[in-house]
């Protein structure tokens, strides 16, 4: 992991994440609650904040995202995909826990 700011944040957000899901998985009733009612929401928030930066502008295509120095990428773009497949993809869509995604399978369903 790198020293940088960067690094600093990633390794945050990480450790963010893996304790909200460790305690979801691992809580009792009482844990899930606050869970539900104090860090979703926040969760929530965030996601909409980043998906509000890949919004589509008039031509369908991605604000944020580039695939050439001069072009956009076309909308729905990888923050957009990444989102719905973390979120929606069924247990009937995916083999195993839908929790679980992986790194692997999300660039095989983004073609990366």
């Amino acid at each position: 992991m790198s020293s940088s700011i960067f690094g600093h944040l990633e390794a945050s957000l990480h450790d963010y994440l893996e304790d909200v899901s460790r305690r979801a998985q691992t809580g009792d009733d009482f844990a899930a609650m606050h869970l539900a009612r104090a860090e979703l929401p926040r969760i929530a928030a965030a996601l909409r904040a980043v998906l509000a930066e890949h919004e589509p502008d008039e031509k369908g295509r991605c604000r944020t995202c580039r695939t050439r120095r001069f072009g956009r990428a076309a909308a729905p773009c990888r923050a957009y995909l990444t989102a719905h497949l973390c979120l929606l993809v069924t247990e009937d869509d995916q083999p195993g826990d839908s929790i679980h995604i992986n790194a692997a399978l999300l660039r095989h369903h983004l073609g990366a």
